[in-house]
């Protein structure tokens, strides 16, 4: 038998528990979706101060016979930083800022978005990633249901109200951000149509903080029948935004290109160019994009939750996270003459594009 060498066993065992660390990586996921399914989180805020391990196994809906396991729970999540603990006379434990986004009663509470990411439909395609790379489907969603993914919404209600959840959710934060900090973008903006804008979380938002802008909601049929305007300044439109967007000073996509291949992503945005250049308006308006422009950011864990979209939009559906130079690329050959791109949103960004 070889013998290895000091200073090569040492990179070796740096090495193995690298690997170990990524095959247990998904084990941090669901951790985290059990404490929030288990409501962990609400049950230390409710409580109101650091909260004991056994107060918190006491006020937990769980089987007496899985009390003894709940320090082993709590102690993964503590070392990930979604709880912080101290002694007092036991274990003791307190909310950190990245929980407080988990709670069931914050309004900007990511709690929908991650039960819907981590929903048995969105992470079984990534289980036929490998199969998906020796195949011709178009995305690894196809093979492991058998149809898109809006296709499986349509006829889901369930996956679709998790998705509705997901999007209103998140349009919370970024409209708040939006309006807070980017305010001068939507100077003289008479009218605005959210394109793919769902529930119209986003352009609700919009619509309280500027009540002169009409705005309009633009959504599959199936997606805004129902749905009832709750101020004067907001209607909800139905339609294709791959035939027709319905005219305005500014086009809002949030979160809406990213899900669609280059050639997609023309068509809409030339529709959108349509929109904002159509006679009923003065003179021409704008498009305003929120999504990632990959690389834009500082810091490592920035430019990982970059490239983590880009996968999970790459196993989802037919999309990518795209850098500065492949959104340029996009607009030119869409027919627009400049961008700017506001880094303001965090892992997003907020791109004008102009005719």
């Amino acid at each position: 038998m070889e013998l290895i060498d000091e200073g090569s066993a040492g990179e070796l065992l740096q090495a193995q528990t690298h690997v170990w660390n990524h095959i247990f990586n998904f084990i941090n996921s669901m951790t985290l979706k059990c404490a929030v399914q288990l409501g962990i989180p609400d049950v230390i805020q409710k409580h109101g101060k650091p909260m004991t391990l056994s107060e918190l196994v006491s006020a937990l809906p769980i089987h007496p016979s899985k009390a003894q396991y709940v320090h082993r729970l709590m102690r993964i999540l503590v070392h990930a930083g979604f709880f912080s603990q101290q002694n007092l006379n036991q274990e003791a434990y307190s909310l950190t800022q990245s929980t407080r986004l988990l709670l069931k009663d914050n309004p900007l509470s990511m709690r929908p978005l991650l039960l819907m990411l981590l929903d048995p439909v969105l992470t079984k395609p990534h289980d036929c990633l490998s199969t998906w790379f020796q195949n011709d489907e178009a995305t690894a969603f196809s093979v492991a249901h058998e149809r898109t993914l809006w296709e499986y919404a349509g006829q889901d209600p369930r996956l679709s109200n998790l998705f509705n959840e997901a999007m209103a959710s998140d349009s919370i934060l970024a409209s708040k951000l939006v309006v807070s900090k980017c305010q001068g973008i939507f100077e003289g903006v008479n009218s605005l149509v959210d394109v793919g804008g769902g529930s119209g979380t986003m352009a609700k938002g919009i619509a309280e903080a500027f009540p002169h802008m009409d705005c309009t909601v633009f959504d599959l049929p199936r997606v805004v029948s129902d749905l009832q305007a709750g101020s004067k300044n907001l209607k909800y439109v139905g339609g294709d935004m791959f035939e027709a967007v319905p005219p305005a000073d500014v086009i809002l996509l949030k979160w809406t290109l990213h899900d669609w291949n280059d050639e997609d992503c023309v068509k809409i945005l030339k529709q959108c160019k349509h929109a904002i250049m159509s006679k009923g308006q003065q003179k021409a308006g704008k498009v305003i994009i929120i999504d990632i422009v990959r690389g834009s950011q500082n810091g490592d864990e920035s430019n990982e939750t970059q490239l983590l979209w880009d996968l999970e939009m790459m196993v989802t559906v037919t999309g990518l996270e795209r850098n500065e130079m492949e959104w340029a690329k996009l607009f030119f050959d869409a027919g627009f003459v400049s961008y700017k791109i506001h880094n303001v949103l965090g892992t997003r960004a907020l791109i004008e594009l102009h005719p």
